[in-house]
C-alpha cells in the first residue's frame, strides 16, 4: 500500500504495524498517524534541546525572569568575580536586570584590586532577605553560604566547577573537571555569539563582549589555575585564546600586580620560617592573623620550596582558624585531606580540589574535638591532624 504524504519512515512504520493488526479504518488509522506524528515531534524536540550549547541554555533561562540576583561564594575572588560579570552581561543581553552580590568580605589585595580596576558594582549581603531578587544564580559554588537564612536558598540556577550536591531549579552546569568556572561562562558568551572587543575597538557589531568584561574572565581563569599551569584542561586554553582580542592589557596588568600589604609579607614570613617538614610535607602554623587571606597566599609561597610537595598553612583570626593547603603531589588530593582533617569538628567546613583546598575550624569546634577546654587549647594540636590527613592516615 502505498503511503503518499507520510515521508518519515518512523511514521509510515507505525502505519504499517497498525494495518498489520487490521487498524484499516480511517478514523483509526488517522488516530495512530496523529499519535505517532506527535510522539517524533516530541522526540524531535528533546534531542534539540540536548544539543543546544549550554550558553544558549542559560540564555533561555534567564530571558524568563524580569530582574536575578547573581551570587558569589562568600569572600569571592577573582574567579567568582568574573564569572558574575559574564552571567550578567548574557542577561542583559535579554534585558534582564541582575544585580551582583556576596557575603563576607573582599580583604585580598588581588581582589580588591579586580574589584576596584574593573570599578564592580558588588553588593555585600549579611542575610537572605537582602538578596535583590527571588532568582538567585550561584556562581562558583553550588550551595548557598554565609549569611543567616542561607540554607533556605532555592537557587534558580547553579554554574560551578566545585564538587558538591547543589542545583538550580530552572539551570545546573556543575563540571568539576574545569580548572575555572571563569572558562564555563566564557563558552556561555562563545556559545550565544559574543564577539570580543579590545579598548579601542568600536567597529563591531552583534552581541559585543566589553573589554572589562573579557579582561576579568581572562583572569579569573589564570587565578584559579595559577596562570594556566594547574588544574588546566584543553578548555582553559581555548576560552584564553577566545577571551584574547578583547582584553585590556592595561587593565589585566594593573588586577594582576596590586601592592601587597606588611601583614602579607610578614604572614609569609612566619609560614617559611616557622615550617614543620615531615618528608615531602610541610605544614606551618602563622598564629594570629588579621587578615585570613594572607593564609592562601603563604601557602602559595610555601609549596615553592625544593623538595616539599604538599603544604598547609593555618592561622586564628578571632575564634576560627582558617586553613589553606596546595599539592604538587599526586598521592595527595589537598581538598579531600582537609576534609578529613574538619571531619568531627562541630562547625568546621573544608573541601578543595586535587590541587588547592581550604577550610575553617572554629576553636570552640576543635576544643571540644580534642577533650580539652577552651582555654587550654592550641591550635599547634591541629599538626598532627594534618600530618596524619596528608599521609592518608584516617
Amino acid at each position: 500500500m502505498q503511503l503518499p504524504g507520510i515521508p518519515d519512515p518512523r511514521v509510515r512504520e507505525v502505519v504499517q504495524v497498525a494495518e498489520s493488526y487490521g487498524l484499516s479504518s480511517p478514523e483509526l488509522a488517522g488516530a495512530v498517524v496523529l499519535g505517532a506524528i506527535a510522539l517524533v515531534a516530541s522526540l524531535w524536540l528533546v534531542v534539540r534541546w540536548i544539543r543546544r550549547p549550554m550558553g544558549a541554555r542559560l540564555k533561555r533561562a534567564l530571558a524568563k525572569r524580569d530582574e536575578v540576583a547573581i551570587l558569589m561564594h562568600p569572600n569571592p575572588d577573582p574567579d567568582a568575580m568574573a564569572c558574575a560579570i559574564g552571567v550578567a552581561h548574557l542577561a542583559s543581553e535579554v534585558g534582564t536586570d541582575a544585580a551582583l552580590q556576596f557575603a563576607g568580605q573582599i580583604r585580598h589585595q588581588e581582589n580588591r584590586a579586580f574589584r576596584t580596576v574593573l570599578d564592580l558594582e558588588l553588593d555585600r549581603i549579611d542575610h537572605v532577605s537582602q538578596l535583590a531578587a527571588e532568582d538567585v544564580i550561584l556562581v562558583d559554588h553550588n550551595t548557598p553560604r554565609g549569611f543567616e537564612g542561607a540554607e533556605r536558598l532555592e537557587p534558580y540556577a547553579v554554574v560551578d566547577h566545585h564538587p558538591g550536591n547543589g542545583t538550580g531549579e530552572q539551570f545546573t552546569d556543575q563540571r568539576t573537571d574545569y580548572g575555572a568556572c571563569a572558562t564555563i561562562v566564557a563558552e556561555y558568551l562563545e556559545d550565544v555569539g559574543g564577539t570580543p572587543v579590545g579598548p579601542d575597538d568600536e567597529s563591531a557589531d552583534g552581541f559585543v563582549i566589553p573589554a572589562a568584561v573579557s579582561t576579568g574572565l581572562l583572569y579569573g581563569i589564570q587565578c584559579d589555575t595559577n596562570h594556566l599551569t594547574t588544574g588546566c584542561t584543553g578548555a582553559e586554553f581555548q576560552a584564553a585564546a577566545y577571551l584574547y582580542e578583547g582584553v585590556d592589557e592595561d587593565l589585566l596588568d594593573r588586577v594582576a600586580n596590586p601592592q601587597v600589604s606588611a601583614e602579607v609579607l610578614e604572614v609569609k614570613s612566619r609560614a617559611i620560617s616557622g615550617r614543620d617538614v615531615r618528608g615531602s610535607f610541610a605544614v606551618s602554623d602563622v598564629g594570629r592573623i588579621d587578615n585570613a587571606d594572607a593564609v592562601p597566599q603563604a601557602a602559595d609561597e610555601l609549596v615553592q620550596l625544593e623538595g616539599v610537595t604538599a603544604v598547609v598553612v593555618y592561622g586564628r583570626r578571632d575564634e576560627t582558624v582558617h586553613l589553606s593547603g596546595r599539592s604538587r603531589d599526586d598521592r595527595v588530593h589537598m581538598g579531600k585531606a582537609l576534609e578529613a582533617v574538619a571531619d568531627g569538628i562541630p562547625g568546621a567546613s573544608a573541601g578543595g580540589h586535587a590541587r588547592m583546598g581550604g577550610g575553617q575550624v572554629p576553636v570552640e569546634g576543635a576544643a571540644y574535638a580534642s577533650g580539652a577546654e577552651t582555654a587550654m587549647w592550641s591550635q599547634a594540636e591541629l599538626g598532627d591532624d594534618i600530618f596524619a590527613a596528608l599521609n592518608g592516615d584516617v
